[in-house]
Order: C-alpha cells, then structure tokens, then sequence
C-alpha cells in the first residue's frame, strides 16, 4: 500500500454494468471528491467527460460497492499469510511436516507461529502431543492456534517462557490459552507486526473490501498492535479499518480510538474447542462449556457503553452465552430506556445458536447480528463439526439467516479471518447456499449484509450502496451473466429479465466460478489494481 494520496481524482467509469438502486439499468458512474456524484445510462454519460480528470472503460464489468468484512483480527490473518498455515493439511502427520519444514526456514524467528488446524478433519481426530511438537521444532518455542482461535497446542519450549502455568499434555483453552498466546504474540516485533497488517490489509483490498472491522481486545492482541493498525490504515491508501477493543473498561476503548467496546468481548468460547456456552451438554463431551460473563455482566457493559456514546458488542456463539446477553441487554434498557438502546446498535458476533425466543428479542432491542456464514460451509452439514459436537437436531437449528431477516435482525457478514479467509463472495455464496436449505438467504439479501450491512452496524446508513452522495467505496469485477437469484423459490424469485427492475448480481450457484477483483477504490481513491489489467 502506498501512502495515502491527497485529493481524489474526479472519474468517469462507463460502458460497465454498475449495481445500484438508483437506476438498476445504469452502465456509468461518476465519483468526485471521495462521493458518488451521478449513476446512470451510457448516453447521458456523454456530458460528463469534458469535466472529470479520468474516464475508465469498463468494458462490460461490473462496480459493485465495496464489501465490508464485519469481523477481522488483522495481524492475525497477516501473520497466517505470511505464517505457517495448517488450514489444508490433511492429517496429524503432514501438520508435524509442515511444522518441521517452517521451523528449518525461520531459523531466526523468537518464537514460531502457526494457525489452522483442526484434528477434526483428521484421521484419528486427535491433535499434535507436546512431544510430537517438541520433536517437530527441534525444541523451539511454537504456539499452534485451533481454526477457531478459541484453544492452542504449544511447545514446551513456549510453555517455559509463560510463567506460572502447568498446563495439562492437550489443547490449551480459557486463562491458559490466553496465557500462552499472550507470550507469542509478544515476541512478534514491531516490524513483523507491520509488516503481517500490511500484508492483511493488501489481501483484503485484492478482494474488492473497502473495510474492515477489526475485533481486537487483551486477550487477543495489544494495545500496540491496535493503535498501530489504526494509525497504519489513516496513513496509507488502503481499506478503512474500524476499530473495537473488546474490554469491559470503557474509558480504555475510547482513549485508544475504538468505536466501541465490543467485538471479541467473550462471553463464551467456540464449538470447536467445547468452549462455547450452552443449555445442555455437549453430545460429545460431558459438560456444557465455559461461561465469561452472565447477565448482571453484560447489562452492566452495556449500560456504561451506552452512557458513553459507544457501542457495546459481545462474543456468544452457544445458546447459554446468546441467552445471558439477551436478559442483560433488556436489564440495561429496562434501566435506561428500551429507545436508547436500540439507538445504540449494540452488536452480538457470531450468534450462531439462536431460538425463536432469542432471535425476536434481537429485533426488540435493535442488536446487529455479525455472523460468519463460512462457518456453516466449514463445519454445517450432518457430517459435520457441529453435528459431532450438538447431535442432529441441535445443529440444524445453526445460523439461522433467513429466520433473522425475517424479524428485521440487522445482519452483518463478516469472516472471522484468520479462522475463515477473507473472502467475500465465498461469503455471500455461503448464506445463499446453507447447508440447512431453510436458513437460505437471496444472494441479493446476502450481498447486502456484505456491504451495507457492515456500514449500519456502525450507525452509518448513508454507505455501502452505490448513490449520489454515497462514499465512493467499490470495487470493479470481471464475471459472468448477472441474474436475480435465490437457491429456492420459497426465498425469492430468480429472474434474468431486466424488466424485474432489480439490479442483478453473478451468478453464485456452487460450482460457478467467483468473480474477479479488477479494482478496488475506497473514498475515490484506488487501493487495488489487478496486474496488468
């Protein structure tokens, strides 16, 4: 990324399909001064090229605005970029491979960096043994986080540098996982760190998202490593980065430029790691999780955030954990005002286990609900994690999209990245094609969720659409026939007929290829450029 240009460019883009509301026939954009100034038809783009400083030729693609990735831990996803990646191994022993392989090219590295799997998927379903591990690195310190971020195995050797811990020959979870993470990443230096959130940031950008919402929090990263990535994307042209600091100190969240205290603000763990919070225990494992925060918790960050102009936000994936952050919510506008929360769009993350009761009480006090559809391509499916972990019937009942849209939840599509990558019309195909067919979603709604949806959930209704007055955020694509589509005709009609007077998107169903980023602009000013395009 280069540093941040001074005044934008006026541009014309024309002879294009450009998706907007505002005329869903029009084939031409002009963007000044960081706004969408016109949309509209090839012919009466004709008056405008005498006053603009670029016209670009879009040769029959597609502008879209700008995604928004809803949920990201940006060094993270840096660091697996640049890190070793365990995501594709395929079992037990080519992780350890892939392990020894790193750890002979980075002999320079303090302590070795891994993310991405997922005993899971192996044969056996077992994870790395410290020895394994020890034997793998030659004895260096390794921190290996589960696909989830929510559990870790570690080295000995890393185990030495944490002080006052005795942890237990298996994935670390809870206070122990923190512990040790919080010993990793402190080895990171300050230019690897830079240099991971750049490398993140670039990905990102290639992508068509012109945002970012970084979750970030004590237990996650530092407050270095926050404050840095924010100063980082004010400098340089890349995409916006928007800032939650998951603590319950609000004074803190505000004084390092947070939007709110929320994000990662854990009220419970994941799946994954049999940390998530539930009613009932696990079908494979005798216990019902972990719980961080109960109700009396909850109703008291968000009272304080709410008195503080800030959003609050929470972490609950279990429906224990979505249950304890409903009855705390309605405490605090039980004591402040049903209308003053709902003001403040509070948001919940991933808020995968959802009943009628919990999802009509998200549309009561105006919660955005920030989920990650990948995570149903991933680990849905009656073969899947969450079937291993909460039987049949449970986890059909997942990431009920539709069913939130239906209430008027606002919804907010993000990644998790690094546990799922960034991808955004992987996304959008994911909610569109639910494993569960009946929490299906329109790919109209589902892209929508991508891109305005992000910009609602921080309190902004004049973005992430392509209108006069807009910010100029978008993204320029190479694809295939546009269609008006939905997986099932109980969600939405499918219609390729321009006359439906609704703007079409690619066609998403599974096995068609994706669309290609060819440009990528945020506030008029190119973040990305697809070589020699």
């Amino acid at each position: 990324m280069s540093e941040r240009a001074a005044e934008p460019n006026t541009v014309l883009l024309r002879r294009g399909e450009v998706h907007s509301p505002a005329d869903p026939f029009a084939t031409a954009m002009v963007v000044e001064r960081g706004q969408v100034a016109w949309v509209g038809s090839e012919g009466a783009a004709d008056a405008f090229t005498d006053g603009v400083d670029e016209v670009v030729d879009l040769d029959g693609a597609l502008v879209t605005p700008a995604f928004t990735d809803a949920h990201v831990h940006t060094t993270a996803t840096g660091l697996a970029l640049t890190g070793l990646d365990l995501s594709d191994a395929p079992s037990l022993e080519a992780a350890l491979a892939l392990v020894r392989d790193f750890a002979a090219a980075r002999p320079g590295d303090r302590v070795l960096l891994g993310h991405g799997w997922d005993a899971a998927r192996w044969p056996g379903g077992r994870p790395p043994t410290r020895r394994e591990l020890d034997e793998a690195t030659g004895g260096r310190p390794l921190y290996l986080s589960r696909i989830d971020v929510h559990s870790a195995v570690v080295s000995t050797a890393l185990l030495d540098l944490t002080p006052g811990l005795d942890a237990p020959d298996a994935p670390l979870t809870a206070d122990a996982h923190h512990a040790v993470r919080g010993t990793a990443l402190g080895a990171v230096t300050a230019a690897q760190r830079t240099e991971a959130q750049q490398a993140a940031l670039a990905r990102a950008a290639s992508l068509g998202i012109g945002t970012v919402h970084e979750c970030a929090g004590p237990d996650i990263s530092s407050e270095d490593d926050f404050t840095g990535l924010l100063d980082l994307a004010a400098e340089r042209n890349g995409p916006r980065v928007v800032g939650y600091w998951a603590e319950e100190d609000v004074a803190k969240a505000q004084r390092l430029g947070a939007v709110g205290a929320a994000g990662d603000l854990f009220v419970d763990g994941a799946l994954g790691s049999h940390t998530a919070c539930l009613h009932q225990p696990y079908t494979d494992a005798d216990h019902t999780g972990t719980a961080y925060l109960d109700a009396a918790a909850v109703a008291a960050h968000v009272v304080a955030c709410t008195e503080a102009g800030l959003q609050a936000g929470f972490h609950a994936i279990g429906d224990a954990a979505v249950t304890a952050v409903v009855e705390g919510v309605r405490a605090a506008a039980e004591k402040l005002g049903l209308a003053r929360i709902r003001a403040a769009r509070h948001r919940v993350e991933h808020a995968e286990m959802l009943t009628p009761e919990t999802i009509a009480a998200f549309a009561e006090l105006g919660l955005t609900a920030s989920v990650q559809p990948a995570f149903d391509a991933l680990w849905g499916g009656e073969d899947g994690m969450y079937t291993e972990r909460l039987g049949t019937d449970r986890a059909r009942l997942l990431n009920p999209f539709a069913a939130l849209l239906r209430a008027g939840v606002p919804l907010a599509f993000g990644s998790d990245s690094p546990v799922t990558p960034l991808d955004p019309w992987g996304t959008v195909r994911a909610a569109a094609f639910h494993r569960t067919p009946e929490h299906r979603v329109s790919v109209r709604a589902a892209f929508t969720a991508h891109t305005r949806g992000g910009w609602r959930a921080i309190g902004r209704d004049d973005a992430g659409v392509l209108v006069p007055g807009a910010p100029a955020d978008y993204a320029v694509w190479r694809t295939g026939e546009l269609v008006v589509q939905a997986p099932d005709d109980r969600v939405a009609r499918w219609s390729t007929d321009p006359r439906s007077g609704t703007p079409g998107l690619p066609d998403l169903t599974p096995g068609h290829d994706l669309p290609v980023c060819l440009r990528t602009v945020v506030g008029g000013r190119t973040v990305f450029v697809r070589p020699s395009e």
